[in-house]
Protein backbone atom coordinates (compact mmCIF):
# COMPACT_ATOMS: atom_id res chain seq x y z
CA UNK A 1 0.00 0.00 0.00
CA UNK A 2 1.19 3.16 -0.95
CA UNK A 3 1.43 6.35 1.28
CA UNK A 4 1.77 9.96 0.75
CA UNK A 5 2.96 12.32 2.85
CA UNK A 6 0.34 15.59 3.23
CA UNK A 7 0.79 18.97 5.19
CA UNK A 8 -1.72 19.53 7.53
CA UNK A 9 -1.18 22.19 9.51
CA UNK A 10 2.63 22.61 10.98
CA UNK A 11 3.40 17.97 11.15
CA UNK A 12 3.07 15.91 8.21
CA UNK A 13 0.63 12.92 8.62
CA UNK A 14 0.81 10.06 6.60
CA UNK A 15 -2.54 8.96 5.20
CA UNK A 16 -3.42 6.84 2.17
CA UNK A 17 -4.86 7.68 -0.79
CA UNK A 18 -7.84 6.23 0.04
CA UNK A 19 -8.35 8.49 3.04
CA UNK A 20 -6.66 11.44 0.90
CA UNK A 21 -9.54 14.26 1.21
CA UNK A 22 -10.19 15.99 4.10
CA UNK A 23 -13.42 15.16 4.60
CA UNK A 24 -12.01 11.61 4.60
CA UNK A 25 -10.20 11.18 7.20
CA UNK A 26 -11.51 14.12 9.55
CA UNK A 27 -9.07 16.69 8.99
CA UNK A 28 -9.38 18.08 13.03
CA UNK A 29 -7.54 21.45 11.57
CA UNK A 30 -10.26 22.52 9.19
CA UNK A 31 -13.94 23.66 9.71
CA UNK A 32 -15.77 21.79 7.35
CA UNK A 33 -19.11 23.69 5.82
CA UNK A 34 -21.50 21.27 4.35
CA UNK A 35 -23.66 21.52 1.41
CA UNK A 36 -26.42 20.47 3.72
CA UNK A 37 -25.90 23.72 5.70
CA UNK A 38 -28.45 26.40 5.90
CA UNK A 39 -27.29 29.79 5.39
CA UNK A 40 -28.09 32.33 8.18
CA UNK A 41 -30.95 34.82 6.93
CA UNK A 42 -31.85 37.84 8.53
CA UNK A 43 -34.72 40.01 9.11
CA UNK A 44 -34.59 43.27 7.79
CA UNK A 45 -36.12 46.41 8.52
CA UNK A 46 -36.65 48.59 4.94
CA UNK A 47 -36.18 53.10 5.76
CA UNK A 48 -40.12 54.28 5.78
CA UNK A 49 -38.67 57.32 4.14
CA UNK A 50 -39.74 58.69 0.59
CA UNK A 51 -37.86 57.36 -1.96
CA UNK A 52 -34.63 55.69 0.67
CA UNK A 53 -34.23 52.37 0.10
CA UNK A 54 -31.60 51.61 3.06
CA UNK A 55 -32.34 48.76 5.39
CA UNK A 56 -31.40 47.64 8.71
CA UNK A 57 -31.29 44.91 10.30
CA UNK A 58 -32.24 45.75 13.65
CA UNK A 59 -35.90 48.23 14.17
CA UNK A 60 -35.04 51.60 14.50
CA UNK A 61 -38.26 53.44 15.25
CA UNK A 62 -39.33 56.82 15.70
CA UNK A 63 -40.99 56.74 18.88
CA UNK A 64 -43.74 59.26 17.63
CA UNK A 65 -45.03 58.44 14.25
CA UNK A 66 -44.00 54.73 15.34
CA UNK A 67 -42.36 54.09 11.66
CA UNK A 68 -39.19 51.95 10.55
CA UNK A 69 -36.60 53.98 9.28
CA UNK A 70 -32.83 53.76 8.56
CA UNK A 71 -29.92 55.42 10.83
CA UNK A 72 -29.67 58.51 8.58
CA UNK A 73 -33.50 59.72 8.64
CA UNK A 74 -34.11 58.52 12.45
CA UNK A 75 -34.41 61.48 13.71
CA UNK A 76 -37.97 63.58 13.13
CA UNK A 77 -36.38 66.35 11.10
CA UNK A 78 -34.19 64.03 8.92
CA UNK A 79 -37.73 62.24 7.74
CA UNK A 80 -39.96 64.99 8.12
CA UNK A 81 -42.09 63.37 10.63
CA UNK A 82 -45.54 63.98 10.50
CA UNK A 83 -45.93 64.27 14.23
CA UNK A 84 -43.31 67.20 14.61
CA UNK A 85 -43.52 70.36 16.15
CA UNK A 86 -41.85 73.39 14.63
CA UNK A 87 -41.06 75.82 17.17
CA UNK A 88 -41.42 79.34 16.56
CA UNK A 89 -37.66 81.07 15.52
CA UNK A 90 -36.58 82.65 19.20
CA UNK A 91 -35.51 85.95 16.95
CA UNK A 92 -39.56 86.13 15.47
CA UNK A 93 -41.11 85.54 18.74
CA UNK A 94 -39.09 87.98 20.30
CA UNK A 95 -40.49 90.71 17.42
CA UNK A 96 -43.55 89.87 18.11
CA UNK A 97 -43.07 90.76 21.56
CA UNK A 98 -42.14 93.84 21.12
CA UNK A 99 -44.54 94.56 18.53
CA UNK A 100 -47.14 93.67 21.23
CA UNK A 101 -45.98 95.71 23.76
CA UNK A 102 -45.31 98.91 21.50
CA UNK A 103 -48.76 98.27 20.16
CA UNK A 104 -50.03 98.18 24.15
CA UNK A 105 -48.32 101.49 24.90
CA UNK A 106 -49.84 103.45 21.26
CA UNK A 107 -53.11 102.59 22.20
CA UNK A 108 -52.67 103.63 25.98
CA UNK A 109 -51.56 106.71 24.47
CA UNK A 110 -54.37 107.23 22.24
CA UNK A 111 -56.93 106.59 25.08
CA UNK A 112 -55.04 108.56 27.26
CA UNK A 113 -55.33 111.40 24.71
CA UNK A 114 -58.72 111.19 24.30
CA UNK A 115 -59.32 110.81 27.93
CA UNK A 116 -57.46 114.54 28.29
CA UNK A 117 -59.25 115.97 25.09
CA UNK A 118 -62.76 114.88 26.95
CA UNK A 119 -61.47 115.79 30.41
CA UNK A 120 -60.35 119.18 29.39
CA UNK A 121 -63.93 119.91 27.14
CA UNK A 122 -65.47 119.08 30.28
CA UNK A 123 -63.60 121.59 32.36
CA UNK A 124 -64.40 124.00 29.70
CA UNK A 125 -67.92 123.64 29.86
CA UNK A 126 -68.05 124.21 33.37
CA UNK A 127 -65.26 127.22 33.18
CA UNK A 128 -67.59 128.75 30.21
CA UNK A 129 -70.37 129.76 32.82
CA UNK A 130 -68.10 131.43 35.86
CA UNK A 131 -66.20 133.42 32.55
CA UNK A 132 -69.42 134.70 31.08
CA UNK A 133 -70.06 136.00 34.52
CA UNK A 134 -66.19 138.06 34.91
CA UNK A 135 -64.73 138.23 31.33
CA UNK A 136 -63.85 141.15 29.20
CA UNK A 137 -64.02 142.11 26.17
CA UNK A 138 -65.75 143.89 23.22
CA UNK A 139 -69.25 144.57 24.18
CA UNK A 140 -70.30 145.00 20.38
CA UNK A 141 -69.49 141.02 19.70
CA UNK A 142 -72.50 139.36 19.05
CA UNK A 143 -73.72 136.54 22.07
CA UNK A 144 -73.79 133.84 19.37
CA UNK A 145 -70.14 135.11 18.30
CA UNK A 146 -68.72 135.38 21.33
CA UNK A 147 -65.48 133.17 22.23
CA UNK A 148 -64.70 132.74 26.27
CA UNK A 149 -60.90 132.00 27.29
CA UNK A 150 -59.02 132.31 30.38
CA UNK A 151 -55.81 134.30 29.29
CA UNK A 152 -52.94 133.54 30.76
CA UNK A 153 -50.23 136.07 30.53
CA UNK A 154 -46.56 136.21 29.74
CA UNK A 155 -44.30 135.30 32.78
CA UNK A 156 -43.39 138.21 34.39
CA UNK A 157 -46.70 140.06 34.35
CA UNK A 158 -49.04 141.82 36.86
CA UNK A 159 -51.65 139.66 36.45
CA UNK A 160 -51.39 135.80 36.04
CA UNK A 161 -53.89 135.75 33.95
CA UNK A 162 -57.21 137.30 32.77
CA UNK A 163 -60.94 136.26 31.65
CA UNK A 164 -61.89 137.56 28.44
CA UNK A 165 -64.40 137.17 24.76
CA UNK A 166 -63.12 137.40 21.49
CA UNK A 167 -64.91 137.03 18.45
CA UNK A 168 -65.20 134.03 17.00
CA UNK A 169 -63.97 135.26 13.10
CA UNK A 170 -61.51 137.24 14.17
CA UNK A 171 -58.10 136.01 12.96
CA UNK A 172 -55.46 134.58 15.48
CA UNK A 173 -53.04 138.35 14.83
CA UNK A 174 -56.55 140.49 15.52
CA UNK A 175 -57.40 138.44 19.21
CA UNK A 176 -53.56 138.94 19.96
CA UNK A 177 -54.00 142.86 19.24
CA UNK A 178 -57.05 142.76 21.89
CA UNK A 179 -55.90 140.70 24.49
CA UNK A 180 -52.84 143.09 24.59
CA UNK A 181 -54.79 146.06 24.85
CA UNK A 182 -56.90 144.41 27.75
CA UNK A 183 -54.16 143.43 29.81
CA UNK A 184 -51.84 146.49 28.84
CA UNK A 185 -49.12 144.08 27.04
CA UNK A 186 -46.46 145.72 25.34
CA UNK A 187 -47.18 144.83 21.37
CA UNK A 188 -44.48 144.92 18.79
CA UNK A 189 -46.04 142.30 16.78
CA UNK A 190 -45.78 145.49 13.87
CA UNK A 191 -41.96 145.23 14.01
CA UNK A 192 -39.58 143.04 12.66
CA UNK A 193 -36.61 142.69 14.49
CA UNK A 194 -38.88 142.59 18.49
CA UNK A 195 -40.23 139.54 19.90
CA UNK A 196 -43.83 138.90 19.04
CA UNK A 197 -46.54 138.37 20.99
CA UNK A 198 -48.27 135.01 20.14
CA UNK A 199 -51.21 132.96 21.24
CA UNK A 200 -50.09 129.47 22.54
CA UNK A 201 -52.15 126.15 22.66
CA UNK A 202 -52.50 125.59 26.50
CA UNK A 203 -51.31 121.98 26.18
CA UNK A 204 -49.01 121.14 22.95
CA UNK A 205 -47.60 125.17 22.99
CA UNK A 206 -48.10 125.32 19.60
CA UNK A 207 -47.76 129.16 18.36
CA UNK A 208 -50.85 129.49 16.82
CA UNK A 209 -50.14 131.34 13.03
CA UNK A 210 -51.50 134.80 13.11
CA UNK A 211 -53.26 135.23 10.12
CA UNK A 212 -55.63 131.76 10.91
CA UNK A 213 -59.45 132.58 12.03
CA UNK A 214 -59.86 131.70 15.82
CA UNK A 215 -63.50 129.62 14.96
CA UNK A 216 -60.94 127.11 13.08
CA UNK A 217 -59.17 125.87 16.02
CA UNK A 218 -62.41 125.36 18.36
CA UNK A 219 -63.29 122.06 19.09
CA UNK A 220 -60.56 120.95 16.19
CA UNK A 221 -59.49 117.36 16.12
CA UNK A 222 -55.55 117.60 16.73
CA UNK A 223 -55.30 121.22 18.17
CA UNK A 224 -57.96 121.57 19.94
CA UNK A 225 -59.01 125.01 21.88
CA UNK A 226 -62.45 125.09 23.51
CA UNK A 227 -65.08 128.07 24.22
CA UNK A 228 -64.63 128.43 28.11
CA UNK A 229 -61.01 126.79 27.75
CA UNK A 230 -57.49 128.34 28.23
CA UNK A 231 -54.85 130.26 26.19
CA UNK A 232 -51.14 131.52 26.98
CA UNK A 233 -49.91 134.80 25.45
CA UNK A 234 -45.80 134.95 25.42
CA UNK A 235 -43.01 137.00 23.78
CA UNK A 236 -41.69 134.41 21.26
CA UNK A 237 -38.10 134.78 19.19
CA UNK A 238 -39.67 135.43 15.56
CA UNK A 239 -38.34 131.93 14.51
CA UNK A 240 -39.38 129.97 17.33
CA UNK A 241 -43.06 128.33 16.90
CA UNK A 242 -43.41 126.24 20.00
CA UNK A 243 -43.81 127.35 23.77
CA UNK A 244 -42.31 124.52 25.29
CA UNK A 245 -43.16 125.10 29.21
CA UNK A 246 -46.66 125.90 28.35
CA UNK A 247 -48.19 123.92 31.00
CA UNK A 248 -46.27 125.78 33.50
CA UNK A 249 -48.72 128.65 33.20
CA UNK A 250 -51.31 126.80 33.85
CA UNK A 251 -50.08 125.59 37.13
Amino acid sequence: MMFHIIMLSFFPVAVSLEHRSRAAHGCSEVNLKSGDVKPDHHTSYLCSYKDCERKELVPVLCSYCEKHFCLRHRHQSDHECEKLETPKPRMAATQQLIKDIVDSKKEARVNKRCRGAKSSETAAKVALMKLKMHACGDKSVPQTERIYFQVFLPKGSKEKSKPMFFCNNWSIGKVIDFAASMANLKNDNNKTTAKKLRLCHPSSGEALPLDHILTSYINHEESALYNGGNVVLEYLDNEVQLLEDANSYLE
